[in-house]
């Protein structure tokens, strides 16, 4: 089949975002909305004119996504997640096997029904606490979690967004929708064999990169990083606040100042004989306060030796002796709760921004000490470092600061170090369930059932759902924007047109008959499984939104070339897109484990690699079986 200029423009497009997807130059979602309008503006060409190229933002999945992360966050809000993490820690307190077959499982479950970002957030730290009481490590824990919660996206229509995607695909190919429950006997098997893998292979093939029961102190290395000087009276410090010193020394030095402690006299108790006797009190305030440096202050700094002698000839002071660094000190601060692991989630507003970008310092007290990408430890040049989405970073901070930071989102916490005596996660008391909570979960189920059950479309169920939420006062309207992700959106919105571009310019078509002749001879089955390993490896490269819009119109049309059945190849599509083990960057989830767990990217492919081989054969077999081919 000839090639239309259409098509090969089309394809250039594909290539170009495919590219940029892969390099990250820009923003997967700004790629998304880049190629909508290269379709729009060369519409002559592509087929797709500028209201066929909006209509993504009108798409019945696109709409429904959205209502579901409402829906979650609503859940979310009522404190249900916590809740059921916290009943989880305490039912499995004595037995290993039994956390991670609990883990694994409740993981799967609740992604079927609910966004499975909040449920791995609110189980990174569960279960960190939980392996360290153990003398466990959590990166054991962590991989097989976030797989368990990939496979749990497969239960339903409304568990993931690529379902949602292929239920559009089915739309244009086989002429309907995918209803609620229609995959749901598939994805159990699904689930099923996953789990029993992860919680045996799996767990065995899961490295302990992270040493259980290690303070930030070992782990970060923080000893050889941290120092303390003295003021001495003709320093150019005295009269400036630590934000002033830091913003002018950031310009020439990677240094940090921490607290900064100064010591005064009180009154004390009379002695025996009437005379007044005074004590020493040392005051420890944190960087960002606005309280002026004096003579006589001891200041606590992040740098290495090389920097730390420039500042001190600089700013005429006095160098103490390493060991005098208190780094549970550096923890207690002025409020309890100062040094902390975050990690940064992939709707953070911090994406792509350094420190001093982000005003952490001015906006929030907050000190950036070292960052883990992966396997990877940084403590140096952290100023000039941008953040991406699953790096964990150790900061220091204040109780009241690290809360607000929390509350925006812009970070979910990993752990934290008080300087009171920690509990075992199994002997805190239970955190309270809103006197909401069973309404949200009833909205939830009740937008599930409606969308399943009755002649209601799946969106306007969503919608309707959403409306229940705020009007009974489970999530406030503006908590309720602040949920979607909307980078997510804007990435979905921007790719369905070029699904569409590739129908009607015919390179779908072509693509299909390319493959059709790779597979030519060969048993319709195998044709299946093929296509559902591309799009896994797809997935794991291009994210899976991407390779459903991409892959799925072609896998229909192979099917219509080999005379098979377009369903069961959409399916195929559908399953493999779900199926990202292989790298980290596959799916949002294995972004947000790969800091807490300091996994190496090779982890995801020794873990992932035989699950994808075997669930390669039982997807296969099992859509042959339940739906046919």
């Amino acid at each position: 089949m000839a090639l239309t200029t259409g098509a090969l423009l089309v394809f250039a497009l594909v290539g170009l975002a495919l590219l940029l997807f892969v390099t990250e130059w820009l923003p997967a979602d700004i790629t998304a909305i880049g190629v909508l309008v290269s379709l729009a503006v060369l519409e002559p060409y592509t087929g797709v004119p500028a209201a066929d190229a909006l209509l993504g933002f009108a798409s019945p999945a696109v709409i429904t996504i959205i209502g579901m992360y409402i829906l979650s966050e609503g859940v979310q809000e009522t404190n249900v997640v916590a809740w059921l993490g916290a009943h989880l820690g305490r039912l499995t307190r004595d037995s290993d096997g039994r956390l991670l077959s609990t883990t694994l499982g409740s993981t799967g479950l609740a992604a079927g029904i609910v966004n499975n970002t909040p449920v791995v957030a609110v189980l990174i730290p569960l279960l960190t606490e939980l392996s360290d009481d153990r003398g466990l490590s959590p990166s054991k824990f962590l991989l097989p979690m976030s797989f368990a919660a990939m496979l749990g996206g497969t239960l339903t229509l409304v568990g993931s967004s690529i379902n949602l995607l292929a239920s559009d695909v089915a739309v244009q190919s086989v002429g309907r929708p995918i209803g609620m429950f229609e995959f749901t006997p598939l994805g159990v098997l699904v689930l099923g064999v996953g789990l029993l893998y992860l919680g045996t292979v799996g767990y065995r093939l899961t490295p302990a990169r992270v040493a259980p029961q290690t303070g930030f102190a070992e782990e970060y290395d923080l000893e050889r990083h941290l120092a303390q000087v003295v003021v001495r009276d003709g320093s150019p410090l005295v009269g400036h606040t630590p934000t002033e010193v830091f913003l002018d020394a950031d310009l020439a030095l990677d240094l940090d100042i921490l607290q900064v402690h100064r010591e005064r006299a009180e009154p004390s108790e009379e002695a025996p004989d009437g005379t007044p006797v005074e004590r020493t009190v040392t005051e420890t305030y944190v960087a960002g306060s606005d309280r002026e440096i004096a003579a006589g202050d001891r200041l606590t700094l992040r740098a290495n030796p090389q920097v730390l002698n420039r500042f001190a000839d600089d700013y005429d002071c006095r160098q103490l002796p390493r060991a005098a660094v208190d780094v549970g000190a550096v923890a207690a601060a002025d409020h309890p709760g100062a040094l902390a692991e975050v990690i940064v989630p992939p709707d953070s507003d911090l994406l792509d921004e350094t420190p001093a970008d982000a005003r952490l310092l001015q906006r929030y007290d907050v000190t950036v000490l070292a960052l883990r990408r992966g396997d990877e430890l940084r403590r140096e040049g952290l100023s000039e470092t941008r953040f991406r989405t699953g790096d964990t970073l150790l900061v220091q901070t204040t109780e009241r600061s690290l809360e607000h930071l929390l509350e925006d989102g812009d970070v979910i916490l990993s752990e934290t170090v008080r300087p009171d005596a920690v509990l075992p996660r199994f002997e805190r008391p239970l955190p309270d369930l809103d006197v909401r909570a069973p309404l949200s979960v009833a909205i939830l189920l009740g937008v599930v059932g409606v969308g399943a059950f009755t002649p209601v479309a799946i969106p306007i169920a969503a919608l309707g759902g959403v409306v229940a939420m705020v009007a009974t006062g489970c999530l406030r309207p503006g908590d309720a924007y602040d949920a979607v992700s909307w980078n997510v959106v804007f990435l979905l919105a921007g790719l369905l047109p070029l699904g569409v571009a590739l129908q009607r310019t015919g390179g779908a078509t072509a693509i299909a008959d390319g493959l059709g002749l790779l597979v030519a001879g060969l048993p319709a089955v195998l044709a299946l499984a093929a296509v559902y390993l591309i799009a896994s490896l797809l997935a794991a490269t291009i994210t899976p939104v991407a390779t459903v819009v991409l892959l799925g119109p072609v896998a229909a049309d192979l099917a219509a070339v080999i005379g098979a059945d377009a369903f069961a190849f959409v399916l195929a599509t559908l399953f493999g897109a779900s199926a990202a083990f292989l790298t980290p960057v596959g799916y949002q989830t294995n972004l947000m484990v790969y800091g807490p767990g300091a996994y190496r990217f090779t982890d995801y492919a020794r873990v992932g690699a035989p699950l994808l081989a075997v669930l390669t054969v039982v997807t296969t077999a099992g859509i042959v079986v339940l739906y046919g081919l």
